[in-house]
């Protein structure tokens, strides 16, 4: 049988698992262990959207 978990419960559980993963990529960001293109990668995804998507109707 398999249990259910509640729905709150697993977004709180992913939520940790990201947010320990994200401490950890932002340590090695800041401490320069991650290869240069990585770190140009996760400088670009975590800079702050300029404007946001507009969407654009299908052809």
């Amino acid at each position: 049988m398999s249990a259910v978990i509640p729905r709150e419960q697993a977004i709180a559980e992913a939520r940790a698992v990201l947010d320990q993963a994200r401490a950890r990529i932002a340590a090695d960001y800041a401490a320069g262990r991650l290869d240069p293109d990585k770190a140009a990668l996760i400088a670009h995804l975590w800079r702050p959207a300029s404007a946001p998507a507009t969407h654009r109707a299908a052809a």
